[in-house]
């Protein structure tokens, strides 16, 4: 990466990943909360801007019913507009078989699907119980499996719930490791109140590996509602997760859980790993332009401190 920024300076820790995969999820996670709909044509811009920044990992889109998510209504006419964009993985969210025969329709080779760890969000965001909504899941994993397509397994409310409280690791852990048992290829764990700290992702993590969920297939989802997202990244890494989950100029919520705030900003998470001398790829500047344009789509000034920061310079 070349910048013309004589900041951070690199100081790196011990027992750190040499380089991290951002799986970046502002073009689907991030505008899915938009209460104005935005334009097609400016959502495929901003997933090519995304791609030129480095970014190897773009999540384009979600194939739920437009009824659900009226902000993702356009897939179909999204999707093919990212057809010249090459080497960047362009993962969709699918929450059932008729969401997987769309997204393969389309040619895509990389899809999710949305889990609970709780029984009220998985009510309020699925209409099915846990155990129902694996059930709903396994012959969409075994398709795309039998595709050779790559399968990630999202895992919401894996640290509190706005309705139940503090959700217990073991029961975190029966609902991740029942995730993979279908066959997904990794698994993101996902704060979606944004109260998880240090310890609790510690122990989550250790807890998985015992269980027999490797690292390796583990991604970390934070959102920054009490500022603890980058210390809970922290965290992760030092377990030795690769995998960081991260929207672009902070954006996100989730349309079920109104206290789900943003996520944590790309932007951010990029400037605290070029200071531990950790490879991303992405070029922190183009990045920053990429989330400033988009603001100003969008009516709005960046939350991510260090889009702000930056496009002051």
């Amino acid at each position: 990466m070349t910048t013309s920024r004589p900041l951070p300076m690199t100081v790196p820790a011990q027992d750190l990943p040499a380089r991290v995969r951002i799986h970046e999820v502002g073009a689907r996670d991030g505008l899915q909360n938009e209460k104005a709909v935005v334009p097609t044509e400016v959502k495929a811009e901003f997933i090519h801007r995304l791609a030129a920044s480095g970014l190897t990992t773009v999540e384009a889109t979600s194939f739920v019913h437009p009824k659900w998510v009226p902000q993702l209504a356009d897939a179909e006419d999204l999707f093919p507009r990212l057809a010249d964009i090459e080497g960047v993985a362009l993962p969709v969210l699918v929450p059932n078989e008729r969401g997987l025969d769309r997204a393969l329709a389309l040619g895509a080779r990389r899809i999710a699907v949305f889990g609970s760890a709780t029984e009220t969000f998985a009510a309020r965001n699925l209409n099915r119980t846990v155990d129902e909504s694996l059930a709903m899941f396994e012959p969409v994993v075994a398709r795309a499996k039998a595709d050779k397509v790559h399968v990630r397994g999202y895992l919401s409310m894996c640290f509190g719930d706005p309705w139940e409280g503090p959700v217990p690791v073991h029961q975190v852990v029966r609902v991740a490791k029942a995730l993979m048992d279908l066959g997904c290829d990794e698994l993101s764990l996902g704060d979606t109140i944004g109260v998880a700290t240090p310890g609790h992702v510690q122990t989550l993590l250790s807890e998985l590996n015992e269980e027999g969920v490797r690292t390796d297939t583990i991604g970390v989802h934070f959102h920054d509602t009490y500022g603890q997202a980058l210390s809970n990244t922290l965290a992760a890494l030092q377990h030795g997760v690769t995998t960081v989950d991260a929207s672009a100029g902070g954006l996100g919520g989730c349309p079920y859980a109104k206290s789900a705030t943003g996520n944590l900003a790309t932007e951010d998470l990029v400037w605290m790993l070029e200071g531990l001398g950790i490879d991303t790829g992405v070029d922190l500047d183009a990045l920053t332009a990429t989330s400033v344009w988009l603001a100003e789509q969008l009516g709005r000034p960046s939350p991510s401190r260090t889009v702000r920061a930056l496009s002051v310079r």
